[in-house]
């Protein structure tokens, strides 16, 4: 994979973009990895940190250590001289279990009568599929996936919640997410699940990473509630 076509953008004082295309796709995924991998593997000086995204990899370089004209052109001489890509390892596949509807999945029936099918459809559909994550972004450790079948997709609520529970297992359009913490959010809620996603306490917080598989399994109400209880040991 050429880094050609990778285009360059300051944002802000201490950071920059780079945006590898236009669409939300596993072409352009696969491209965010490539460039993430470059700059772990051969960071330039004065670099912060990077933050993947689903078409850019914003840079984050200290101001202090480099001008932006001096952060810019090590960037662009990174990509230029960078050997053809090798994509970084395919991510782990994270198993999920999930506790699908009632009090958990306040949506599931209306997100089965708008694909005109039947909450266990549903609850089917969602857990037979692997999910791609193509991004950790709106809450520390909230992961955006796509590969969710288009006989479950489902518009986000007019009216957004609140407070929505950690754990939620949730859909908005033909992507799912977890809600990493109690947070207020309009993705239709299918379900929970007992599994902490954001650890702040640990050296990586966040249990997914961009580019991590996530396979769904149901569970029912009195797993959870063991699951939850050894999370709590944890």
């Amino acid at each position: 994979m050429s880094f050609e076509g990778v285009r360059l953008s300051f944002l802000g004082e201490t950071a920059f973009v780079l945006t590898v295309g236009s669409d939300v796709s596993l072409d352009a995924h696969e491209k965010v990895k490539a460039v993430s991998h470059l700059l772990e593997s051969a960071p330039p000086d004065a670099m912060v940190e990077y933050v993947p995204a689903f078409t850019t990899v914003t840079v984050i370089y200290d101001p202090m250590a480099a001008t932006d004209e001096e952060f810019a052109d090590r960037l662009r001489r990174l990509l230029e001289n960078a050997p053809e890509a090798r994509l970084a390892v395919e991510g782990r596949l994270v198993e999920i279990p999930v506790c699908y509807g009632e009090a958990f999945g306040p949506d599931l029936d209306f997100v089965a009568s708008h694909n005109t099918i039947t909450p266990d459809d549903v609850i089917a559909i969602h857990a037979d599929s692997e999910y791609l994550v193509y991004m950790i972004g709106f809450a520390p450790g909230f992961p955006y996936m796509g590969g969710m079948s288009e006989r479950i997709a489902a518009p986000r609520r007019d009216s957004p919640r609140q407070r929505v529970p950690v754990g939620s297992v949730g859909i908005a359009g033909k992507q799912t997410g977890i809600y990493s913490i109690e947070t207020p959010g309009g993705w239709q809620l299918i379900g929970r699940t007992p599994v902490r996603l954001f650890r702040p306490d640990e050296d990586e917080p966040s249990l997914l990473r961009t580019g991590d598989r996530v396979h769904f399994h149901v569970i029912d109400r009195k797993r959870y509630d063991e699951l939850i209880k050894s999370e709590a040991r944890a």
